[in-house]
């Protein structure tokens, strides 16, 4: 690949990186943060349903399991 005609500038880059950071925390700043009473319902919540929703799988797969050997025999 060629390279094209604009040089690079060493003292730039660095200059816009701070820009980069600096819009990178005044975005952070914007955002609205749940407090930790939603936030460990709302963990609870998942968690709860994760393994609810596991053992309803295994209990299903199970059974099918057991109905493919009926068959198979």
């Amino acid at each position: 690949m060629a390279e094209s005609g604009k040089s690079k500038k060493p003292g730039k880059e660095p200059k816009q990186k701070k820009h980069w950071f600096k819009g990178l925390k005044s975005e952070f700043n914007k955002v609205i943060w749940t407090d930790k009473v939603t936030l460990g319902k709302q963990t609870a919540a998942v968690v709860s349903i994760t393994i609810v929703l596991g053992v309803v799988i295994t209990i299903l797969d199970s059974l099918v399991l057991q109905f493919m050997n009926l068959i198979i025999r």
